[in-house]
């Protein structure tokens, strides 16, 4: 059977000083397609665009969807002002992620959200986030290791009854890099993994579509903890039913 297409959300990155100083760069962390090829699919990057038209193509194009992480989601797309805690935004990233998970959500594809791509999935569809974890009354748990992060630092619990709990049982050992959480989950949306002060680590879509958003990073980890690769070869055996289908 012919390999699946799994897109990848492409960011931007721009050179801070030399010979390129502010020059840009299409880019994803090499884990991520490393973590697909592992898995059993064909890793596409879908570079940050704002033509409408040739998100729709990639849409179209792939198999199913991974939504990467990066910036800080901007605020005002949930109703709030920026706090000063809030990390580095980009606005047009923001944009082109939100019309892409929609697009690929009429398609009915699979996607899976890490990390910033969680707390995106969760916005476009209604949601609202933490600008920070100060912001959650019992965050005590360090949720940004900093280093190492191919080494998960603490426990997620995970609700029964729930794709995640199908791959990886009812709980798992994560790592963690981010300050933004989800606050308010989004319609038709349910909560299916926590830590243990409280954060909401994991979301997915109701329905039988496979539509999962994490909060930490499994294609960092997937190399050395073979749980973690499962959930990229959960995604790509939900992506060949779009290939058996078509």
């Amino acid at each position: 059977m012919k390999k699946p297409i799994i897109g990848i959300s492409g960011s931007l990155l721009r050179d801070e000083d030399g010979d390129f100083a502010g020059y840009e760069r299409s880019y994803v962390n090499n884990d991520y397609i490393t973590s697909v090829v592992s898995a059993g699919g064909i890793p596409y990057i879908i570079p940050l665009i704002e033509d409408e038209d040739i998100i729709l193509a990639h849409a179209e194009l792939i198999d199913g969807l991974i939504m990467s992480g990066g910036h800080d989601v901007n605020p005002l797309l949930y109703g709030e002002e920026p706090c000063k805690e809030l990390g580095e935004i980009l606005p047009k990233r923001d944009a082109f992620d939100i019309f892409l998970i929609k697009a690929v959500m009429n398609l009915k594809k699979p996607i899976l959200g890490i990390c910033r791509g969680e707390q995106i999935l969760n916005v476009a569809n209604g949601g609202t986030l933490y600008q920070d974890l100060k912001f959650s009354k019992n965050c005590y748990i360090k949720h940004n290791q900093k280093r190492l992060p191919n080494f998960a630092t603490h426990t997620v619990m995970i609700e029964e009854k729930s794709k995640l709990y199908d791959i990886l049982g009812e709980s798992s050992l994560v790592n963690s890099f981010h300050h933004l959480a989800i606050k308010d989950v989004a319609k038709d949306f349910k909560v299916v993994a926590y830590s243990k002060d409280g954060i909401i680590e994991a979301i997915e879509k109701e329905g039988n579509v496979f539509v999962v958003g994490v909060q930490w990073h499994p294609e960092m980890l997937s190399k050395n903890y073979p749980n973690m690769l499962k959930i990229f070869e959960k995604l790509i055996l939900e992506a060949k039913k779009i290939l058996l289908n078509n």
